[in-house]
């Protein structure tokens, strides 16, 4: 009997306790509110652990930016004579980064072009599903808190320069920054055995030729930041995101892609898609042009400039399995993909239509090629030849 009214005891204590948890859990919940979408302080703890965390000292770090400065002067001069193009002011606002002063910078532009989707996610009244939907929103912004720290923290150790232009309105677009990392590139010249003089000169061509990208033709950096934020917006107002997520992942259970799609794509809605290729687009041929530039410029002028492609050429080969799994989760396979398009599809201009043809690229954002035509370029020429573009 005493077990028994013990037991009962028991229940009744535990129902009762059950009952006040379960009160202060639904009074909890009824006044939670989804989380932000990234942690932005655990991301950059994830990408600073990531990256080895090395520091520059301030006498090295001017002692770089002395040199880049210098270099970015003596090729200034032949980058614009081969472009037609008058010397941008963008070459003087030179910085040189560790790996954590990159992370920062790039996390601001994350933080800044991910903003005005805070808040969009509106928890259900009903307690049950507003724990389930609670559960999600957390797990979710565990996952993509992951994948910035992730693909900063990679990228951190990889990236050799950046040209930075302002996005959605930080500051005027025509504002760009040059940044080197200094660490990678030492690195690269002690692992890759390279001449460090004329790898800094084909490091400093890329870069600054963006900057003449960027400030020749000023509508190109409204032309993207429009298209952030057309994407933006659409993200925004999605209400079936969650919908297409399940679909992508159980078709990728059963083996089932389109193949051409990259693994972001999936999530996408038509509209998104869209806007997002029209940014791989421009995209592919701001980073496809200042590549051919370097080129043709680098090998004029550097005498080592066979032995740095060579290597370039070995690397891109010997990339390890886990190398290109993180490639392809990060999205940074999609980076790597328009240098090779963009690249191409300017020296198919050149090619047939000779080397003035690639003005008409900066034009106007109606004279960029489309995402189909950047494998077309014939495409591409009848239809601008067409509009009358000079």
């Amino acid at each position: 009997m005493h077990a028994r009214y013990a037991r009962f005891a028991g229940l009744v204590v535990g129902l009762s306790l059950g009952q006040w948890v379960g009160r202060r859990v639904r009074d909890h919940v009824a006044r939670s509110e989804a989380p932000p979408l990234i942690d932005w302080a655990r991301a950059r703890e994830l990408a600073i652990n990531l990256s080895g965390g090395i520091r520059l000292g301030a006498e090295e770090r001017d002692r770089a930016r002395a040199e880049y400065r210098q270099l970015a002067e003596e090729l200034v001069p032949s980058i614009a004579r081969f472009i037609d193009a008058p010397v941008p002011t963008g070459v003087s606002r030179l910085f040189v980064f560790d790996r954590i002063d990159w992370i920062d910078a790039n996390l601001e532009n994350f933080a800044e072009i991910l903003r005005p989707l805070e808040g969009i996610v509106h928890l259900p009244e009903q307690p049950l599903a507003r724990i389930g939907a609670l559960v999600w929103a957390h797990l979710g912004r565990s996952a993509a808190t992951a994948e910035v720290g992730m693909a900063l923290g990679f990228l951190s150790r990889r990236v050799l320069g950046q040209y930075d232009i302002a996005v959605l309105g930080r500051e005027p677009v025509t504002t760009g920054k040059l940044y080197f990392v200094e660490p990678n590139v030492r690195w690269v010249i002690r692992a890759w055995n390279l001449p460090e003089d004329d790898f800094r000169r084909w490091l400093v061509l890329h870069e600054v030729t963006h900057a003449f990208e960027f400030e020749t033709f000023p509508w190109l950096g409204d032309h993207i930041n429009s298209l952030i934020r057309q994407w933006v917006e659409s993200l925004r107002r999605d209400a079936n995101l969650g919908r297409r997520i399940l679909e992508a992942v159980r078709a990728a259970a059963r083996a089932e892609r389109q193949a051409d799609l990259a693994w972001i794509e999936l999530f996408m809605s038509a509209e998104q898609r869209h806007i997002f290729r029209s940014l791989q687009a421009v995209m592919a041929i701001v980073e496809g042009y200042s590549n051919y530039v370097m080129r043709e410029v680098g090998r004029e002028l550097l005498r080592a400039y066979e032995v740095i492609e060579r290597r370039f050429e070995e690397r891109e080969r010997m990339r390890t399995p886990a190398e290109q799994l993180i490639l392809r989760l990060t999205g940074l396979d999609i980076k790597l993909e328009q240098y090779r398009r963009g690249e191409a599809f300017c020296r198919a201009v050149v090619e047939r239509y000779g080397p003035a043809s690639l003005r008409l690229l900066w034009v106007s954002p109606e004279t960029l090629p489309r995402y189909e035509e950047l494998d077309n370029v014939e495409t591409w020429y009848q239809r601008v030849a067409a509009s009358g573009a000079r």
